[in-house]
C-alpha cells in the first residue's frame, strides 16, 4: 500500500479544518489518495459538528494511516491542541501550526509518508508568537536543512492550464526589483527544470522567461534591466542545453495560443506570476514548493478566516494539492 500523505493542519481558526474534512468526505468521488491530518482529534471532531458534517476519525499512527483511511479520517496527534474558534485565531494556534509542519516534515524524513501537503497558515499570528520567516517556504526550508545547508526553494503555482514560478516572491516590489540578477533568474530556473524533470515527468521542460519592464524593456527605451539582467540569464540557460525564451512582454505570454509554447513561465516578481495563474485557474491551483529533498504542496488560497466555519469553503484547491503531490512523489520514485 502507498505511503500516505501528511496534511498538516494549518491554522485552526481558519478554513483549513474545514476544507480537509470535506476533501476526505468526498475521498470517493474525487479519487482522492490516501492523506492523515495532523494535530488534535477532538479540535477537527468539534469542528465537523460546528460545521454539521458527518465524519469518523480515527487517532493513528501515520503507518496506520492508510488503512484507516476509507471509514475514518485519520489524525496524527501532534501533542498541541489548539482551542482556536472559526475566524478568532488565539494563542493555542501559533504552537498547533508550528508542532504541525515539523511534525509532517520528520514523518516523511522517516519514511512515514510520501510527501507533505500544508493548509494555509495566518503568517500575522505567528510573527506575534516570534516566527521568523517570510513564510510557510522559508520555514520548510530551514526544516529541511542538513548540515548547515539550506535549500533554495521555489515556489511555482501549478494547474493543468498553467504553471508559473516568481523568481522574486514575498517583498515590495522596489526590493524585488533591486534584488533581481541574472544568477538568481538561472538558479531559479535550473531548480524548475530539474523538478518538472524529476517530479512531473518532462524530459525536456520549456521555460518562457518574462521580462521586467513593460514590453520586455522595448529595446532599452522602457527600462534596462531586461537587456542587462533577464537577458544574460537566458543565455546562459541556453549555454547549459535547457530550453528558454524570453525576455518576453509579460502581457501577451499567458493568452491561450502562448500557454501551448511553454511548460512553465517564469516571471521576475510575484504578481507578475499570480494574477495570471489565480484569473485562469483560480480553484484548481496549487501551490508546489520545488527544490526541497521532500515534494511539498498547498492550496493556492489563505486562511479565509471570513468564512471558516461557515461551511461556504470550497475543498477544491486543497484535492488538487493531494492529488499533485500524490502525483509528484510517485513521479520521483520511478
Amino acid at each position: 500500500m502507498a505511503k500516505p500523505l501528511a496534511l498538516t493542519s494549518g491554522e485552526p481558526a481558519g478554513i483549513g479544518p474545514d476544507i480537509a474534512i470535506e476533501a476526505w468526505l468526498r475521498r470517493s468521488e474525487a479519487n482522492l489518495p490516501p492523506f492523515y491530518l495532523l494535530g488534535d482529534r477532538g479540535f477537527f471532531a468539534d469542528r465537523a459538528k460546528h460545521l454539521g458534517l458527518k465524519a469518523d476519525f480515527a487517532e493513528v499512527r501515520a503507518d496506520e494511516a492508510s488503512t484507516a483511511f476509507a471509514k475514518a479520517l485519520p489524525v496524527v496527534a501532534t501533542g498541541k491542541p489548539a482551542t482556536a474558534a472559526p475566524g478568532r485565531p488565539d494563542d493555542s494556534s501559533a504552537e498547533a501550526v508550528l508542532a504541525s509542519i515539523r511534525h509532517a516534515v520528520d514523518d516523511v524524513a522517516a519514511g512515514h509518508a510520501s510527501a507533505v501537503v500544508t493548509n494555509p497558515i495566518a503568517k500575522s499570528v505567528l510573527y506575534r508568537a516570534g516566527f521568523k520567516h517570510p513564510g510557510h517556504t522559508e520555514f520548510l526550508a530551514e526544516l529541511a536543512s542538513e548540515g548547515g545547508n539550506t535549500p533554495q526553494p521555489v515556489m511555482m503555482l501549478w494547474s493543468p492550464t498553467l504553471a508559473v514560478v516568481p523568481v522574486t516572491i514575498h517583498m515590495p516590489l522596489r526590493e524585488a526589483i533591486a534584488q533581481l540578477s541574472s544568477e538568481l533568474i538561472v538558479t531559479t530556473a535550473r531548480i524548475v527544470v530539474a523538478d518538472l524533470k524529476s517530479r512531473f515527468g518532462i524530459a525536456n521542460p520549456r521555460l518562457a522567461i518574462s521580462g521586467l519592464n513593460p514590453h520586455a524593456g522595448e529595446f532599452g527605451t522602457l527600462g534596462t534591466e531586461d537587456e542587462e539582467i533577464v537577458a544574460p540569464a537566458i543565455a546562459a540557460l541556453r549555454n547549459r542545453g535547457i530550453q528558454a525564451r524570453g525576455p518576453l512582454p509579460a502581457d501577451t505570454m499567458f493568452h491561450d495560443a502562448a500557454r501551448k509554447t511553454y511548460d512553465c513561465a517564469i516571471c521576475m516578481y510575484h504578481d507578475q506570476a499570480l494574477i495570471p495563474i489565480k484569473t485562469i485557474a483560480f480553484d484548481d491551483a496549487v501551490n508546489a514548493t520545488l527544490g526541497l529533498p521532500f515534494v511539498r504542496t498547498s492550496p493556492d488560497h489563505g486562511t479565509a478566516f471570513d468564512i471558516a466555519g461557515t461551511g461556504k469553503a470550497s475543498p477544491a484547491s486543497l484535492i488538487a494539492a493531494l492529488k499533485l503531490a500524490a502525483r509528484m512523489a510517485a513521479a520521483q520514485q520511478v
